[in-house]
C-alpha cells in the first residue's frame, strides 16, 4: 500500500470512497427554542456553540462526535450522518444505534445549554436519509446513467413499502436519489428506532437486489409486483433524483385507509398494505440477508392484515416533538457489536495513535468517510484510507503497545 504524503495538509486524494459496500443513516432535526422553531447556525453559529467538550472537526460546520458520527448545520436544520457500516447483517441495527446514540449526545448538550441560558429547546423530527452503496448497475460500472435508470425502478418499488413503515399521516413523500456511489432514500424522520432498522433493512435489500439485475431482469421483476397506475414521480425536490409526493398518485396514499382494495395496480385493485406486502415478499430472501431478525418480525408484522403502522394513526404520535426525551434508542434484543468502519472512526476520533512507516503517529482529522489523516513526530500528514486501517483494529486498540 502506497500512502501518500504532504507537509502540513492531508493528501489530496481524487475521490471518498470505500472499498466495502456500505449503509449509512442521516437525520434531519428541527431545533425548538422556547417554542419557536430556530435556525440553529444563526443561534450557535457551528455545533461548538452548545457542544462544550472538544471535538473532531471535519469540515465548515461539521464536527466528529466520540462514536464516530457527525454532526453539523444544513439550511436550517440540525444534521447527524453515522458513519459507513459495512453491509453484513444485522448492518442497519448498528447504524440506527449509531445514529441514536448521535441524537442522545446532542440532546444532552442541549439540555444543558437550555439550562444555562434558561431556555427551553426541543428537537423535532423532520427528516431520514437511508444510503446503500451500489458499485455496479447490473454488473457494469455505476454510472450517472445507469444509476438514474435504477432509482426510476426503485421509485416505483420503494414507496409503498416506506410508508408503511416509515410515514405518518402527515407526511408528504419518498424520495429515491442517486448519489456518488450509493443510492439515497428520503423519508419522513421516524421516532421509533425499530422502524428505523426496519426500514433500513427493507431499502437495503431491495436496492442491493436490483441493482445486481440486468435491464431485462429488472423489467420482468416489475412485470411480476403490483404497482401504482396512475403515478407519476416528479423530480426530487433537492439535487437529483426521483419523489413519491402525495399529488404524484390519484388520491392521496398518506392519508387513505391502508387495507381498502382503493388502489388501481398493474395487478388488479389492492389495498395499499397489500401492495407493500407482495413486493415485500419479493424481496424476502434479500431483506433476510442484511435484517437482524426482529427486524424482519416487524416488517412481517406491519405488513399484515392489520399490523401495527403509523399511517394507520389519526394523529402523529407526540414523540415526532421531542426526539431524545419521548423517543430514545432502547437497544435490539440481542447485544450488537461495533462495526469494523465505526471502530476505525471511534479510535481516530479519540487520537489513539498507531505505528505508521515505522513511527508512532496520531490521528488528527478525518477527510469524508474514507481517509483518516496521521501527523508524524515530524509534523508531516498521511493520509490512509479507512479500508487500510480495518486489519489494524486489534493493534490500534492495544493501548499496552504504546
Amino acid at each position: 500500500m502506497t500512502l501518500p504524503r504532504t507537509s502540513g495538509k492531508s493528501a489530496d486524494w481524487p475521490h471518498d470512497r470505500l472499498a466495502r459496500p456500505a449503509v449509512g443513516l442521516e437525520a434531519e432535526l428541527t431545533l425548538i427554542v422556547d417554542g419557536q422553531p430556530t435556525d440553529p447556525e444563526a443561534l450557535f453559529g457551528s455545533p461548538r456553540g452548545f457542544i462544550s467538550q472538544p471535538l473532531m472537526h471535519r469540515t465548515g460546520t461539521s464536527y466528529h462526535l466520540p462514536n464516530g458520527a457527525a454532526v453539523y448545520f444544513d439550511t436550517g436544520v440540525i444534521e447527524v450522518a453515522t458513519s459507513a457500516m459495512e453491509i453484513e447483517r444485522g448492518c442497519m441495527a448498528r447504524a440506527v444505534r449509531s445514529l441514536w446514540e448521535a441524537i442522545q449526545f446532542v440532546r444532552d448538550h442541549l439540555d444543558r445549554w437550555g439550562r444555562l441560558h434558561q431556555r427551553d429547546v426541543r428537537l423535532q423530527g423532520f427528516s431520514a436519509h437511508y444510503n446503500v452503496s451500489v458499485e455496479s448497475v447490473g454488473g457494469l460500472p455505476a454510472t450517472p446513467a445507469r444509476l438514474n435508470q435504477l432509482v426510476l425502478t426503485l421509485i416505483q418499488l420503494l414507496p409503498a413499502p416506506v410508508m408503511l413503515l416509515a410515514t405518518n399521516r402527515r407526511s408528504t413523500g419518498v424520495g429515491v436519489r442517486p448519489r456518488a456511489h450509493r443510492v439515497e432514500i428520503t423519508a419522513d424522520f421516524t421516532p421509533d428506532p425499530a422502524l428505523m432498522i426496519a426500514t433500513g433493512s427493507f431499502v437495503a435489500g431491495v436496492i442491493r437486489s436490483t441493482m445486481s439485475k440486468r435491464p431485462g431482469e429488472l423489467r420482468r421483476l416489475t412485470a411480476a409486483v403490483p404497482l401504482f397506475r396512475g403515478f407519476e414521480p416528479m423530480k426530487h425536490t433537492t439535487r437529483r433524483g426521483w419523489l413519491a409526493r402525495f399529488d404524484c398518485f390519484p388520491a392521496n396514499p398518506f392519508t387513505c385507509d391502508i387495507d381498502a382494495d382503493a388502489w388501481a395496480t398493474t395487478q388488479g385493485p389492492m389495498s395499499l398494505r397489500a401492495i407493500a406486502r407482495h413486493i415485500f415478499n419479493t424481496f424476502a430472501r434479500a431483506i433476510a440477508r442484511i435484517a437482524d431478525p426482529p427486524a424482519v418480525r416487524l416488517i412481517a408484522s406491519m405488513l399484515n392484515d392489520k399490523g401495527p403502522s403509523l399511517l394507520a394513526l389519526q394523529a402523529r404520535p407526540s414523540a415526532y416533538d421531542d426526539v431524545g426525551r419521548l423517543s430514545v434508542w432502547t437497544g435490539p434484543e440481542v447485544a450488537l457489536s461495533r462495526s469494523r468502519y465505526e471502530r476505525v472512526l471511534a479510535n481516530a476520533i479519540a487520537r489513539r495513535p498507531l505505528r505508521l512507516f515505522g513511527a508512532v503517529c496520531t490521528p488528527v482529522g478525518v477527510r469524508g468517510w474514507s481517509r483518516i489523516v496521521f501527523r508524524r513526530p515530524d509534523g508531516d500528514e498521511v493520509a490512509v484510507a479507512v479500508d487500510a486501517l480495518v486489519d489494524r483494529l486489534d493493534e490500534w486498540e492495544d493501548s499496552s503497545k504504546f
